[in-house]
């Protein structure tokens, strides 16, 4: 019984801190949409940045052309309903394997549901029409355009994944790699819907900007909870300078290695 009440106190305590502190950022982001929603209203009365949204989609619309639109297209869907949830499964599903930890399902699970929700609430609140189907590239979407979800939740999902892998792998060029391209996929995603006339250049700023508010959210109450986690006794927390490998691993690869000198770990990632 008291093995019980000690590994409850040992976990509870840290993701309690966890939960609390994505829930209580998550509130803060969905008002933060709620006041842009507001913002966004008087911004599309009177000049302002809604003047950038015309220009920019005659802009796409010079670019356009029947292979491009279809490359752009399968692109897009990458991020749509269906391909970034399958997406997201395999990354999250391989960096659990590799950390041999539940955190990278916590963390991008907690993240995209709030980022779900903030998606729907800027466009049940603003209900905001998205281009006119003859200037955009079918198929044709039917939902409000403010914010761009698959800009938002690509933001939000991808940028999860890629501070994971960056505690995951020791390498500088490991972790290069994946900032640059999960840089590079979520400006190309914000892009592509404006490329394809599913949604207006304020849509897509909007989504970048929420998504790395509440981005920040998450990456904050991870380290918060490595903090309590360590106070507590509950494991070397997994940090830039320490990966997210169990004890269990690194003492099994220590014995397969005949407990002599320093092992690697799955992606380069040392253990003392």
């Amino acid at each position: 019984m008291d093995v019980i009440k000690d590994r409850l106190q040992t976990w509870v305590k840290p993701y309690a801190a966890l939960w609390i502190t994505m829930a209580v950022g998550g509130f803060l982001v969905v008002v933060l949409a709620l006041a842009g929603a507001e913002v966004y209203e008087g911004v599309v009365d009177d000049d302002g940045l809604a003047n950038l949204d015309i220009p920019a989609l005659q802009y796409a619309q010079q670019l356009r052309s029947p292979d491009l639109d279809a490359a752009v297209t399968a692109f897009t869907n990458i991020g749509g309903g269906i391909g970034m949830p399958i997406l997201a499964t395999l990354l999250t599903a391989w960096l659990i394997y590799l950390g041999r930890n539940w955190r990278p399902l916590i963390l991008v699970a907690g993240a995209a549901a709030v980022s779900i929700t903030a998606t729907a609430v800027g466009k049940g609140l603003i209900g905001r029409a998205r281009p006119d189907h003859i200037d955009a590239v079918p198929p044709f979407e039917t939902s409000p355009s403010f914010p761009s979800g698959h800009t938002l939740n690509t933001t939000v999902v991808i940028g999860v994944l890629v501070y994971v892998m960056c505690l995951q792998f020791e390498v500088l060029w490991a972790r290069i790699t994946a900032i640059t391209a999960g840089t590079l996929f979520i400006i190309a995603m914000g892009l592509s819907r404006v490329y394809l006339g599913h949604h207006w250049l304020t849509d897509v700023v909007a989504a970048w900007l929420l998504g790395l508010a509440w981005l920040g959210i998450v990456i904050l109450a991870h380290r918060l909870f490595h903090s309590l986690a360590r106070r507590e006794h509950a494991g070397g927390a997994p940090s830039f300078d320490r990966p997210m490998v169990s004890d269990a691993v690194k003492e099994e690869v220590s014995r397969d290695s005949g407990g002599s000198g320093d092992s690697k770990g799955p992606g380069g990632a040392s253990r003392q």
